[in-house]
């Protein structure tokens, strides 16, 4: 029909999707190689709290634009495998601290190289400023507020 549009051409949320996934894999696949036993996202957590220090579930989904949820199906496998400690806070007993313990750290430093060439074949094949452009464009959309939430 001729008011047909296509969706997947023009939807943003389509397109940023499809994006996630196919870089993902390349990160997932860089980080297996390494030997570093987490995925991409996991390694994300690892290394912002390495940086950040610990920080309470709520803080770490926000700073991972999460939900709470979805923070907490991240963060179970890393508990299980002792590479993160969730504690609760001793200042409110409903927050829970996550901090990542020296395994976790010897996770992050095993999976560097795998990072680290996931970085070098992304930005090499997208160009160095192209990918710097990405981020800050993607880091501009994080900080939109939309009127609907």
């Amino acid at each position: 029909m001729a008011n047909d549009i296509n969706i997947a051409a023009i939807c943003n949320c389509t397109k940023i999707r499809r994006a996630q996934r196919h870089i993902t894999r390349l990160y997932d696949t860089c980080l297996a190689e390494s030997g570093a036993g987490v995925r991409a996202t996991q390694f994300a957590i690892l290394g912002l709290l390495k940086r950040e220090g610990p920080k309470t579930m709520m803080e770490l989904a926000n700073m991972m634009t999460m939900d709470r949820a979805t923070i907490g199906h991240n963060l179970r496998p890393l508990e299980r495998d002792g590479l993160v400690r969730i504690e609760v806070s001793q200042s409110d007993r409903r927050a829970r601290i996550v901090s990542v313990t020296d395994e976790g750290k010897k996770r992050i430093e095993i999976g560097r190289s795998g990072w680290e060439r996931a970085q070098t074949e992304f930005e090499g094949l997208l160009g160095h400023e192209q990918a710097q452009s990405m981020r800050n464009m993607m880091d501009e959309v994080i900080g939109l507020s939309f009127s609907i939430n």
